[in-house]
């Protein structure tokens, strides 16, 4: 996302096309020569906006929105970062791999490898700096469901559960949903797409409604009891829909098709200037009367084609670029997805756990200073575990280095 999900920023992988094999040199031999794809642009931009969105969860999490100031409705309903963090996983992910696709070099055991590498290091160390969230969950469920949430986090098969999605490290929970959307991807990829603008916007289209379902039914049948479900509601069937794979994958779809329509859309076109100036005008105002909004429509899929136009917007060339692709922003939107996983232990462990900051005396510093402990341990941790845990899991997978990763962390809630 850089982004579809962390060295992180996005650009095409240069591809090898030497055979790999005899067979396959005899095989290809009377095909025409193919000229070697072109490298992709950059995205700083949507990187820049990763960090905003990361950051902006941070907020959510742990502060009273009120300071912020004419920004307290952004940092109030920032839990509906999340939801474009995935659709921006879809379009990073095509952005990266379709051709690959096209030209028939796309290896879904290279995929699965090279996003585990991202992903599973910097997962794995955030559980083991938060052993005493796990000896909290321990006194607090049964010996049963303890040993069931520990299995099914170590797998990331966490968010499945409504009663564990939130196991160990809460956020985790979307590292469910990225890996049902790796594990489709490879096929998503090489299915046939719209060619046109029309029926690519009304693919889009298709997709947003389809998000609707699950909210819609959950609305009418009223499943949990509960008829003006919000942020603090904890039903069954609600965890199930917020948490779950399913409800998400909309979502991603439609950053995939999205990715089709950037490809049509010069990257100087005034249009994307414009669909960018009205997304972030109209998101402020929905988000301003965010407590006015369902709430679970608001959580994930009413917001998409405003993400969409965001996307577009940042993904060309005008003065909305210039103004995210600045250095501090690139370097936090890289480390985003340490940022993400790793904020809501690190504070229980500052704040819950050693009440550090009070006792140091630094309380009147907070919460700016915890935020600025957290943000640069999340950069630390990227140079430290996450990028070389990615490195090491490649040269463990024995695999050749036929192409060069595209930069880009794995999704961000």
């Amino acid at each position: 996302m850089s982004t579809t999900l962390p060295a992180t920023t996005v650009e095409m992988p240069e591809t090898s096309f030497a055979p790999a094999s005899s067979e396959h040199a005899v095989a290809t031999a009377t095909l025409p020569v193919q000229a070697p794809s072109v490298r992709r642009s950059r995205l700083d931009a949507l990187t820049g906006m990763r960090a905003l969105a990361a950051l902006n969860i941070l907020f959510f999490h742990f502060s009273d929105p009120k300071i912020f100031g004419p920004f307290a409705p952004v940092v109030d309903n920032g839990y509906v970062s999340v939801s474009f963090f995935l659709l921006l996983s879809g379009f990073v992910l095509a952005y990266n791999y379709r051709e690959r696709a096209d030209r028939g070099l796309m290896r879904a055991r290279t995929f699965w490898v090279a996003r585990f590498s991202r992903i599973y290091p910097l997962f794995l160390f955030s559980l083991l700096i938060s052993l005493f969230v796990l000896q909290q969950e321990w006194r607090t469920r049964s010996h049963g469901e303890f040993t069931w949430g520990v299995v099914l986090t170590l797998l990331l098969a966490q968010g499945w559960s409504p009663t564990l999605c939130t196991f160990w490290n809460t956020p985790a929970w979307t590292l469910t949903t990225d890996v049902f959307f790796y594990a489709l991807f490879p096929w998503l990829v090489t299915l046939r797409r719209p060619s046109t603008r029309t029926r690519i916007v009304w693919s889009m289209l298709a997709f947003w409604c389809l998000s609707f379902i699950l909210p819609a039914l959950y609305t009418l049948l009223n499943l949990d009891g509960d008829p003006h479900p919000g942020r603090y509601s904890n039903g069954w069937w609600l965890r199930f829909i917020k948490f779950g794979p399913l409800q998400h994958l909309p979502s991603f779809l439609f950053g995939m098709a999205l990715a089709s329509l950037n490809d049509l859309i010069p990257e100087r076109s005034r249009l994307r200037t414009v669909l960018g100036l009205v997304a972030f005008s109209a998101l402020y105002v929905i988000l301003f009367y965010g407590s006015h909004m369902p709430y679970l429509f608001m959580h994930d899929g009413m917001l998409m084609p405003l993400y969409g136009m965001v996307v577009l917007a940042l993904a060309g060339r005008n003065f909305l670029v210039r103004l995210f692709s600045i250095y501090p922003l690139i370097v936090i939107g890289e480390a985003s997805y340490c940022l993400y996983l790793l904020h809501f232990n690190l504070w229980m462990f500052l704040h819950d756990d050693t009440h550090l900051v009070e006792r140091a005396g630094l309380l009147r510093f907070d919460p700016w200073l915890s935020y600025a402990l957290i943000v640069g341990f999340a950069v630390a941790a990227m140079y430290l575990v996450e990028r070389p845990g990615q490195r090491w899991i490649k040269r463990l997978s024995h695999q050749p280095p036929r192409f060069r990763e595209p930069a880009m962390p794995p999704t961000l809630p």
